[in-house]
């Protein structure tokens, strides 16, 4: 194929290719800034490597983690069985790499459903005040007068067993702290000079939310939903616990714990092993949602 040298060079092409290159600047500048921070490096690493061995669980894992082998019932960690083998021979390892896609499918889940709907509720009542700010925040209040655990567990108790039901439940659990903070910056928006400008110029309550407002309050409400993804992990690890999670014989950490603490004394890599995994992703995300505060909110600067 020829191109003549009369052809015209489009302008858009140009444009596209400087924002590509703008925004892989900013990624990496992004990325070089969470480096700095030792803390924020590993809780994004150790976040980056439960995300793989989630997706490629089938790959990593040596053995099937609901197959039954008794046995090889509670074996002490070996070359073999790593993690050693829980009460019915099933691989630890196994059950703990196919545990996290559970883990990942809560916490992702919630938090693309908590976030949508705490922003939207909390820049409403902000924005719009009187009645609306009334109505919307004394629910508000109720939500968060209840221990969240407490109201999960009377949520899932109603809705029945089940991951779908943890979602739910932890879902309407979550939203109100980030309702409260969209709120707050919502309140120390409505009043700045550029968004009375803006409604000067005419722009409708939809256009002045949606292009002015909810822009400037997503990355103190990303924060807020990284460094509730630990308490996510921990409120969904107690559901499995009590049995109201995950059902037998899937694989979930707080589950595992369950089922392993009649062995815990003669046998403690049964529950060591599910819970320094909860613990140790619980650190990461609060490790990462520290850094994200430090870069993405100027007031901390």
């Amino acid at each position: 194929m020829t191109v003549s040298l009369d052809t015209p060079v489009r302008a858009g092409d140009g444009e596209g290719a400087a924002r590509i290159k703008r925004a892989l600047q900013r990624t990496s500048g992004f990325i070089g800034k969470m480096a700095r921070n030792p803390l924020t490096a590993i809780g994004g690493g150790i976040i980056f490597l439960l995300l793989v061995v989630a997706i490629f669980a089938p790959l990593i894992a040596p053995y099937n983690p609901l197959v039954q082998d008794l046995n090889n019932a509670l074996i002490a960690p070996n070359a073999q069985h790593w993690f050693g083998t829980d009460e019915f021979g099933r691989d630890i390892f196994s059950r703990l790499v196919y545990g996290s896609r559970i883990t990942l499918y809560i916490v992702l889940l919630v938090s693309v459903t908590v976030g949508p709907l705490g922003l939207l509720l909390g820049v409403t009542a902000g924005y719009f005040g009187g009645k609306v700010d009334m109505v919307l925040m004394r629910v508000t209040d109720i939500f968060i007068s209840f221990p969240s655990l407490v109201l999960a567990l009377a949520f899932v108790a109603a809705l029945g067993p089940g991951l779908e039901h943890v979602v739910i439940a932890i879902t309407l659990t979550a939203w109100p702290p980030i309702a409260r903070l969209a709120r707050a910056e919502t309140l120390s928006l409505r009043q700045a000079d550029f968004i009375s400008a803006v409604r000067l110029q005419g722009a409708s309550p939809v256009r002045v939310l949606w292009r002015h407002i909810v822009p400037l309050c997503l990355p103190s409400v990303i924060i807020r939903i990284t460094m509730n993804m630990a308490g996510i992990i921990l409120t969904a690890a107690g559901l499995g616990f009590l049995g109201l999670g995950a059902q037998p014989p899937e694989p979930e950490w707080g589950a595992m714990i369950s089922s392993g603490r009649t062995y815990m004394m003669e046998c403690w890599w049964v529950v060591t092993i599910p819970g320094l995994a909860i613990l140790i992703n619980s650190l990461a995300f609060n490790f990462l949602g520290d850094g994200l505060r430090d870069i993405l909110d100027p007031r901390s600067m």
